[in-house]
């Protein structure tokens, strides 16, 4: 079993948040980033920390002078009341998520339901961290978003043509079974934040999840030129809808999102869409032998895991098991590897580098 090691939130939060500042962020922008990053890693997701987001930011960001840090959201006019249109102009991806859920719960108190659609939108991160938080407050959430390349396979062909264009529903079932049922995933076989992740850890990718520059398939992370989607043309269907919501929102082409010498007057932007449905907005109230909404969702949760499926897994689980782990650990856990790779992030902000070292850390005891 991997060994991890249990980092003080405060000292990542510290450190990843110095880092957003000094590539330019606000305060603000700076610490709603840090929070999806702990977040994330907090909730045992291990592709889309601290580490991938500012390794985005390097490569997509500021450190191409794409990203606009600071960028202030233009609201647009939209004649449909439970519906925004935002022009996020650029802005960091992680802050415009945060604000446009808050709209939709606030527009789904309402109108029972809230919509809000970005336009020029960067990189939100993960997308399952901001739908477990609107389903603990007890609301429907619902995103999906454009990826920043086109690095995925359409079924049967070879060429990149679409991202890897998450999906994500969280439903808000913490006191039907003590945590938020929530699916979140790419549209491809892995993300290519595994991929990443694989490489730095030595591993190896699923069968039937990647091709190399010849079309192959291979397993090897580092011959990884593009990703698969998932149940085959089931996942390619699915990445498909992402591209078609972008392009209805104000997206271009996905072939020339974020890749340099785009032909004049097109766009190399993101597009996300957000939706919050109010339970109450859809509920009936006729619930069979009297239950209410709460007890309903038991008594249908604990129809599908019964009949010998007592064991098995709740979309959601492994995230709620995650934050079990962390909160018995008191910090945030992470690999050799990865705290590894922290230390030149310190360097970068003039923080003390010494103190990432894996031995620097306590070990994870289970």
């Amino acid at each position: 079993m991997e060994e991890f090691r249990i980092v003080p939130e405060s000292l990542h939060n510290d450190l990843v948040t110095r880092a957003y500042q000094r590539r330019g962020y606000s305060a603000e922008e700076a610490a709603l980033a840090t929070r999806m990053c702990a977040e994330a890693t907090r909730h045992g997701n291990r592709t889309h920390n601290a580490l991938k987001a500012l390794h985005l930011d390097h490569l997509f960001g500021t450190g191409i002078g794409e990203w606009n840090p600071g960028a202030k959201i233009d609201v647009r006019p939209s004649r449909f009341p439970a519906v925004q249109h935002w022009n996020a102009n650029r802005k960091i991806g992680q802050a415009v998520a945060y604000q446009a859920f808050d709209t939709c719960i606030e527009l789904a108190e309402k109108f029972g339901v809230g919509v809000v659609a970005v336009d020029n939108a960067t990189h939100y991160l993960w997308g399952g961290g901001y739908a477990i938080d609107v389903a603990q407050r007890g609301y429907i959430a619902y995103t999906n978003c454009t990826s920043s390349l086109a690095e995925v396979v359409p079924f049967g062909g070879k060429f990149p043509t679409l991202g890897t264009n998450p999906h994500t529903w969280g439903f808000p079932t913490t006191e039907a079974i003590g945590f938020p049922i929530v699916l979140d995933w790419a549209t491809s076989t892995v993300a290519m934040g595994r991929v990443q992740q694989l490489k730095r850890e030595g591993g190896t990718l699923p069968p039937d999840s990647a091709v190399d520059h010849e079309g192959r398939d291979t397993r090897d992370p580092n011959a990884v030129y593009a990703l698969k989607t998932f149940g085959a043309h089931k996942g390619y269907g699915m990445a498909l809808l992402n591209e078609l919501f972008g392009a209805a929102i104000g997206g271009s082409l996905p072939t020339i999102r974020n890749r340099p010498g785009a032909p004049a007057g097109e766009k190399t932007t993101a597009s996300f869409y957000f939706q919050v449905i109010h339970p109450e907005a859809i509920r009936t109230d006729h619930f069979a032998q009297g239950r209410s909404l709460a007890e309903n969702l038991t008594a249908v949760i604990r129809d599908i895991l019964g009949h010998g499926n007592e064991n098995s897994m709740l979309p959601g689980q492994p995230e709620a098991e995650g934050a079990k782990r962390s909160a018995k650990a008191g910090g945030l856990l992470f690999s050799n590897a990865e705290i590894a790779e922290f230390a030149p992030i310190a360097h970068e902000c003039g923080a003390d580098e010494r103190q990432w070292q894996p031995a620097y850390f306590p070990v994870f005891q289970p």
